[in-house]
C-alpha cells in the first residue's frame, strides 16, 4: 500500500489481516538483570509467538547472556561502544518482514510488538518510532514485571521527557522529525532497512546513530509515525534528566553533534559555512557551450548561499574547488542529500532565487519544480521523492504533487562577461 506525502492517518486503526512475521533485536552489554526484564516482556507479547524472533545482539559482554531456548544471541568481538554496529549484527540474524529494536534497558510492554508492527506491515514505506516511557526498574525480577503488566504494583514512573512527548503523530513530518525517532523504541521494514544499509557503523560512544538513520531513511522516502500505544519502560531517567556534571554532559553531547554533522546536512547541526563531504544539495550542471559560461554559472549556483556542491563539471575550471565534482555524485552523498537540482545547462541566479525554490520542495510542499531559463531546463526535486517514486515504480505525482515552476534566473549567451557579472553574484 502507498500513501501520498506523509500521510498515514487512514491506516492509524488498521491492522493487517494477519499479523506479520517480526524480528526485535535488542543490543546487550554486561546487563544480564536488566536482559531478563526485556525477554521477560517479550515473552509476554500479544503478537503470536510463532510469529516473533528475538535476536540478542551483545556488544562483546565477557560472558555471552543467558537467553531463553527460542532467543537468537550473536555477538561482536568488545572494541568499545558499538550500539550501531552490535544493532545492524542483530538484523542481520533477523528472518521477520518486520524489524522492530528494543534496547537492553528498556522493557516493552505487552502489545509492543503488535502496535509498533502494525504500520509497517501494511505500508513498507513506514518508520515508526514508539513511546518510551521511564520507570526505577531497580530490583525489578521477571516474576514482578508480570505481576505489575496484570496490575499489580507498578515501579516509580519518571520524568519523561519533554521532548519526546512534544513529538505527536508526526503525520505533519518536516525534514527535521528524525530528532523524535529513537532506536530504543523503532520499527521498519528488513526490506527498507536493508535497502539504505542499516546504521552507519562510524558511530562510537552514546547517541546520534538513531536521528542519523531516521534522517536517511526520511530522505530515502520514508514515512515517519509516532505509534504513542507502542510503549517501552526504560530503566531510569533519560540522558538530559540524569543530573550528570554539566561540563561532562556538554562535552559528551558536543560530541554526538560533531558526528552527526558530518553525515547529517541540517544547518542547526553544521551552521553556515565550512566544507561538508555530504552537502545538502546535489546539483547536477550540464556544462555549457563554453568554459566562461560553464564557470559563471557554476558560480552563481556555489553563491547561492545553500550547502550545495556541483557534479557533472571538469573542477579544474573552478581551480580545483573541492565542491565541485566531475561525473555522477555517489551513492552515499545521494543517501544523504535532501534535495537535487539537475540543469541542462548553466544560468545565472537571481539573489537568493535557488534558495526560494529548495524551500519550496520541503515537506509539506511538491516533490518536484520544473521550469526552463531559455533554452535550459530546470528541475528541483526532493531527493525523498524521487527515492519513493523510483522505489516503487510508480509515477512521482503518485506520491508528492509537482508544478511548473518561473525560474528565477537569466540564461548566459556565448563568453559572458565575468568581469562585470561575478561581482553580482
Amino acid at each position: 500500500m502507498t500513501v501520498r506525502g506523509n500521510d498515514w492517518s487512514s491506516l492509524a486503526d488498521a491492522r493487517p489481516a494477519e499479523p506479520p512475521t517480526v524480528s526485535v533485536v535488542v543490543p546487550h552489554y554486561r546487563a544480564q538483570a536488566q536482559l531478563d526484564l526485556v525477554l521477560a516482556g517479550l515473552a509476554l507479547q500479544t503478537h503470536p509467538a510463532s510469529r516473533l524472533q528475538v535476536v540478542v545482539a551483545d556488544d562483546g559482554s565477557p560472558e555471552p547472556p543467558v537467553v531463553p531456548a527460542g532467543v537468537v544471541v550473536v555477538r561482536q568481538e568488545d572494541r568499545g561502544f558499538r550500539a550501531a554496529a552490535a544493532r545492524n549484527l542483530g538484523a542481520r540474524a533477523a528472518d521477520g518482514e518486520v524489524l522492530l529494536f528494543v534496547d537492553g534497558d528498556t522493557v516493552p510492554e505487552q502489545t509492543y510488538v503488535e502496535e509498533l508492527s502494525a504500520l509497517p506491515a501494511l505500508l513498507p514505506d513506514a518508520l515508526v518510532t514508539g513511546r518510551r516511557r521511564h520507570a526505577d526498574l531497580t530490583g525489578g525480577t521477571p516474576d514482578r514485571l508480570r505481576a505489575w503488566f496484570v496490575g499489580g504494583p507498578a515501579p516509580e514512573e519518571l520524568t519523561e521527557p519533554a521532548w519526546l512527548r512534544e513529538s505527536g503523530s508526526l503525520l505533519d513530518a518536516d525534514d527535521r522529525s528524525y530528532r523524535f525517532v529513537i532506536s530504543a523504541v523503532m520499527g521498519t521494514t528488513r526490506a527498507l532497512f536493508e535497502e539504505v544499509g542499516g546504521f552507519d557503523e562510524t558511530f562510537g560512544g552514546y547517541g546520534g546513530e538513531d536521528w542519523e538513520l531516521a534522517h536517511r531513511l526520511f530522505t530515502a522516502g520514508a514515512v515517519l509515525a509516532h505509534r504513542e500505544r507502542a510503549v517501552a519502560w526504560h530503566d531510569g531517567p533519560d540522558w538530559g534528566l540524569r543530573g550528570d556534571d554539566p561540563v561532562a554532559a556538554r562535552r559528551e553531547k558536543n560530541a554526538e553533534t560533531r558526528s552527526l554533522a558530518r553525515l547529517l546536512p541540517d544547518p542547526a547541526a553544521r551552521g553556515v559555512g565550512g566544507w561538508w563531504r555530504y552537502p545538502a544539495v546535489v546539483a547536477r550542471m550540464a556544462p555549457g557551450a563554453d568554459d566562461d559560461a560553464t564557470v559563471l554559472g557554476v558560480r552563481s549556483l556555489l553563491a547561492a548561499g545553500v550547502d550545495l556542491q556541483v557534479w557533472g563539471v571538469d573542477p579544474d575550471l573552478l581551480d580545483g574547488d573541492p565542491r565541485v565534482h566531475a561525473g555522477e555524485p555517489s551513492a552515499s552523498v545521494l543517501a544523504r542529500a535532501r534535495s537535487q537540482v539537475i540543469l541542462d545547462g548553466p544560468v545565472r541566479w537571481a539573489p537568493g532565487g535557488l534558495a526560494e525554490l529548495l524551500d519550496r520542495v520541503r515537506p509539506g510542499g511538491p516533490g518536484r519544480l520544473t521550469g526552463r531559463v531559455g533554452d535550459v531546463g530546470v528541475t528541483v526535486a526532493a531527493t525523498r521523492a524521487l527515492r519513493r517514486s523510483a522505489r516503487w515504480g510508480l509515477p512521482l505525482g503518485t506520491f508528492f504533487d509537482e508544478a511548473e515552476t518561473v525560474v528565477p534566473a537569466e540564461p548566459l549567451g556565448p563568453h559572458p562577461d565575468l568581469a562585470h557579472h561575478l561581482p553580482r553574484l
